[in-house]
């Protein structure tokens, strides 16, 4: 092995986790452009695919989170694939000898940071949500760091270990040159126009499409344009149900936007999942948004991510069993009122935190030095 420097970066299973990882490694690598930077996920998980795709190494555990409910059965099938786990990446670890471990939530981060510390490797966690996740509540005493985005987190982790850092981004939201009207033409779209963008993430988000498709009619006789990311998951029923009506001209359904620059600078409005990562990027480009967190997470951590920007006027909410019915008359009647937007648009920049991958950074080549 070399001596070169060597992270291990750990974590997966949503664009929430993985979109921050890559961000830490790339500003590490900007840093120090001699890391060897490897990253351990869960097999089967988006991680495999997305890591390689950013220019990264990546193995791969068969670490899978518990069964609802607890006592079932299967999951004794999912202890034994964590020990499993734990056996693999203890020998990674070995193999790799890594001078420090990050860890960014999801399955695979516990078996990897739980098998560093036992070997005497630093560790930092990055905690992305409002309300702790489980996987990194379990790290915590074994951390030496831990980077948050939001205050009073000493509710879950040890206060002196705690670095408020904000999440990291996609740097390609950040550093799109186009104008909002130059945007709005690659949609083939009307500059003229308000507009709005609905987005459910990677896969979709069933409540925030079943609000557009129960409203077709409204929005075809609408002035404001919308782009719809459906997600993969539901893109092709979707697809059939537009097929069989009189086309809408200011409607531009999609499974996936490719470039969610252009689509944040297109849009006047966005709707939204109230996922971490998303969060953060909303407040670091200042976007006004309404926000529908998902019931089908652990500890509701949605809504209170959501909540925390709409106390400070900086987020409008939707409650998702509402969604269906009442979120598009909601989402035109706040992208009309100019004074709304403007209000939103600088409440919630206030609330960024830029440069969080580089200050996680710098927080992990410390750790390194004080082996």
């Amino acid at each position: 092995m070399s001596d070169s420097l060597r992270i291990i970066i750990s974590g997966g299973g949503t664009g929430g986790h993985i979109f921050p990882a890559v961000s830490i490694a790339n500003a590490i690598k900007a840093l120090r452009p001699e890391a060897e930077i490897l990253f351990v996920g869960a097999q089967g998980r988006m991680e495999m695919q997305r890591v390689p795709a950013a220019g990264y190494e990546i193995v791969g555990l068969p670490v899978r989170g518990l069964i609802r409910p607890l006592w079932s059965p299967k999951n004794i099938g999912v202890a034994l694939d964590y020990l499993k786990s734990l056996r693999q990446v203890r020998k990674i670890v070995n193999d790799f000898k890594p001078q420090a471990a990050v860890g960014v939530g999801g399955y695979a981060s516990g078996a990897t940071l739980d098998a560093a510390a036992r070997l005497g490797i630093p560790c930092l966690i990055q905690e992305q949500n409002s309300y702790a996740g489980v996987t990194n509540k379990h790290l915590a005493k074994k951390a030496s760091k831990i980077c948050v985005a939001y205050d009073e987190m000493e509710r879950f982790f040890p206060a002196d270990k705690i670095m408020k850092t904000g999440n990291p981004v996609r740097q390609n939201l950040l550093d799109t040159k186009l104008t909002r009207e130059e945007a709005i033409k690659t949609f083939g779209l009307d500059p003229t126009k308000k507009t709005i963008l609905f987005v459910g993430g990677s896969l979709g988000a069933r409540t925030i499409n079943e609000s557009i498709l129960r409203r077709l009619d409204t929005i075809r006789k609408s002035d404001v344009q919308i782009i719809w990311q459906t997600g993969k998951y539901y893109n092709a029923k979707i697809n059939e149900q537009l097929a069989a009506v009189e086309p809408i001209v200011n409607l531009i359904a999609t499974d996936f936007i490719s470039d969610m620059g252009a689509a944040y600078k297109a849009a006047d409005l966005v709707i939204s999942r109230a996922g971490a990562s998303s969060i953060s990027e909303f407040c670091l480009i200042g976007k006004p948004v309404i926000l529908v967190p998902s019931p089908n997470v652990a500890e509701d951590h949605q809504t209170k991510n959501a909540m925390a920007l709409v106390n400070r006027q900086a987020a409008m909410i939707m409650k998702d069993s509402m969604a269906p019915n009442e979120l598009l008359d909601l989402a035109l009647e706040t992208v009309k009122s100019d004074g709304k937007l403007k209000s939103l648009s600088m409440n919630i920049k206030k609330l960024a935190l830029p440069d969080s991958a580089e200050i996680i950074a710098k927080e992990v080549l410390k750790l390194v030095k004080s082996e």
